[in-house]
């Protein structure tokens, strides 16, 4: 049995995507997240991107083979607003054929699609790890983050570097 390679661990892509619509109020969690991230500076092979509302574009993206996907986006959890949440979707929870009927639309894309999406053509990352940070206003149109959301934004960017630094640390165990 070959031990596992700290050096090579460390190489493996990883993609961070922030994810939502910057008209939606906290709904831009996740593209502020990838700001913070971007100001200072990410462990080699991790990239940050601000996927907005472009789904597709984040599905085929990954598809391109990363060891890992970090998803930021907010999400109803039922908790206070700025609440931050870790949550590991599984593989399996997303298997199955798409039936007659059944849609893709490439124009609205959520985490939830975007991952479906991905494991129909044989994509799924190593692992999928989901940020997210409980909204206090999203349904209705309109710039800028609440204050509870704007002040988890730097603590979910030590959260994702963090979470990137457990899966290194978690590829490189025998």
């Amino acid at each position: 049995m070959t031990e596992p390679d700290p050096a090579a661990a460390a190489r493996e892509p990883i993609l961070v995507a922030g994810v939502g619509n910057s008209w939606m109020y906290d709904d831009a969690f996740g593209g502020e997240v990838i700001k913070a991230l971007e100001a200072g500076e990410l462990p080699p092979g991790v990239a940050a991107v601000d996927y907005g509302t472009g789904g597709l574009d984040l599905a085929y993206e990954v598809m391109r083979g990363y060891a890992a996907l970090v998803l930021v986006d907010s999400s109803r959890q039922g908790g206070e607003p700025g609440t931050l949440y870790v949550m590991e979707p599984r593989e399996e929870d997303y298997a199955g054929e798409v039936s007659d009927g059944d849609a893709l639309n490439p124009h609205a894309m959520d985490p939830q699609s975007v991952l479906r999406f991905v494991k129909l053509v044989g994509g799924w990352p190593g692992r999928v790890v989901v940020i997210a940070c409980e909204p206090e206003r999203i349904e209705e149109m309109g710039v800028g983050l609440s204050d509870p959301v704007a002040a988890a934004v730097q603590p979910a960017a030590e959260l994702v570097l963090s979470t990137v630094s457990n899966l290194r640390a978690e590829a490189t165990q025998p």
